[in-house]
């Protein structure tokens, strides 16, 4: 009988009766729960040689693991998917880097992934691959005689042609990530800019079928699958009344307007310009001094790398310097928390605010903006201020767009936020909350899944 099996960089931890966190997680956990199958990915763990761990199984689901030795994470991981891959993904060119040894490793890693898969996978198992650390995985595999349907999901956005080819191994990336049979992607921009890539600089072909591309001796087929968020789920945490206590301390000693944000401590997040156009807020609004607080929860990121470790430093110090130009005896105005919160403390803190600031320089989709949405009250919404280049901009039009580059534009828009009629709020809330059950989490799982059976 045919399993889904599901490969990711890392398996999440799951124990039974306990909420998976994260969009990728929850909506392969939920394929899993239902049809069962098996779920391959890194431990997460760093060891002196790189071994396989024992298959663990939670009810349905079998969950297989390898660990990484120190070349591999350093050169596949901190290297070229980090290093390189990331940056170039979120148009931040200047800061990646490239070695061939480094492409040399992440080569190797997804071959590795693939020489321990290949025995797991029976012959008509649908084999559905996660994101940008793993683009040759299928290479590796058809290597290995796997004739199976295999799929990747890219999470983060597709660049255009002239910034991927910033990567000096683009080419071989691309024959690569041509041997999935279906590459699914977060919005059309991303999916047209690699159409684009097979047509103009790989002699790709398009075929009768639309956004299959007939390339390197195969056809190839892509498709959109913006991915969701439950719902329902969300807005059950935010109300559940345990959960509520925590989020009601945190905005016990607040003022009366909380502009929130929740971001992972990255520089394509935007949040330097975001401190930035707050500031600019304080400045250019003087009457709302006292009245608000814009609280920035920013859980560490990938803290061994130096990069990350100059945006922490950054933010700190701006952070430090805007309340110091601001902040009275009894207001301070900007709270920057440095470390990670659960969901049943977040989502009930998303129904306090009321504005969100959502303004990544790039960003495949952003969840938070979908969970800040669904977390709110129907009668008495917040605002979500969100970035035209997040690919949740192509759905949530009903929020208030800015271009995170325009710090004025930004402020302009915290100002609009917080003066907004409850009637327009409720309007761009119901506009939103109507296409997000549309496109749910659900719907994204189930398509692309379809879509890849069917071939």
């Amino acid at each position: 009988m045919s399993r889904l099996v599901v490969v990711s960089n890392r398996v999440a931890p799951i124990q039974e009766g306990e909420a998976t966190a994260g969009g990728l997680a929850a909506g392969v956990l939920d394929a899993l729960k239902q049809k069962g199958g098996l779920w391959f990915g890194w431990s997460g763990e760093v060891t002196e040689t790189s071994e396989h761990k024992p298959e663990h199984t939670v009810g349905p689901i079998t969950l297989f693991t390898i660990d990484l030795s120190r070349q591999d994470y350093d050169e596949f991981y901190r290297g070229f998917a980090n290093g390189t891959l990331w940056p170039v993904l979120h148009y931040q060119i200047g800061l990646g880097r490239f070695e061939w040894s480094e492409f040399e490793g992440y080569r190797r890693v997804n071959d590795r992934f693939a020489t321990a898969l290949a025995p797991l996978v029976g012959s008509d198992d649908l084999i559905w691959v996660h994101d940008y650390h793993l683009l040759c995985l299928a290479d590796s595999l058809r290597a290995k005689g796997l004739a199976n349907r295999i799929g990747l999901f890219l999470h983060t956005p597709f660049p255009a042609p002239g910034v991927f080819m910033t990567i000096p191994s683009h080419a071989a990336l691309i024959r690569s990530m041509c041997a999935y049979d279906l590459l699914g992607f977060q919005t059309e921009i991303d999916r047209t800019a690699f159409i684009d890539y097979l047509l103009r600089h790989a002699g790709g072909v398009q075929t009768g079928t639309e956004g299959a591309v007939h390339v390197f001796g195969r056809t190839v087929r892509t498709g959109v699958y913006p991915i969701g968020v439950h719902v329902d789920e969300v807005r059950a945490q935010a109300e559940t009344p345990i959960n509520r206590r925590q989020a009601t301390r945190m905005r016990a000693n607040l003022l009366e307007r909380l502009i929130l944000s929740v971001d992972r401590l990255d520089y394509s997040k935007g949040l330097r310009r975001r401190f930035a156009a707050f500031e600019r807020f304080l400045a250019d609004f003087p009457a709302q001094h006292g009245l608000v607080t814009f609280m920035q929860i920013a859980p560490p990121s990938r803290s061994d790398i130096e990069t990350y470790q100059q945006i922490r430093r950054e933010l700190e110090g701006e952070a430090g310097r805007i309340n110091g130009r601001f902040a009275e005896v009894d207001w301070v105005p900007l709270r920057y928390l440095n470390r990670s919160f659960a969901r049943n403390v977040l989502m009930p803190l998303y129904a306090e605010a009321q504005a969100c600031l959502v303004t990544p320089l790039r960003d495949g989709m952003n969840l938070v903006a979908k969970e800040y949405v669904a977390a709110q009250d129907p009668e008495e919404p917040g605002v979500l201020i969100l970035s035209e280049f997040a690919g949740a901009a192509r759905e949530l039009d009903a929020a208030l767009l800015v271009n995170p580059y325009d710090e004025a534009g930004m402020a302009q828009a915290m100002d609009k936020a917080l003066s907004m009629p409850v009637e327009e709020r409720q309007e761009r809330h119901q506009a939103m909350l109507k296409v997000m059950r549309t496109n749910s989490l659900e719907r994204w799982r189930d398509r692309f899944e379809a879509d890849l059976r069917a071939g």
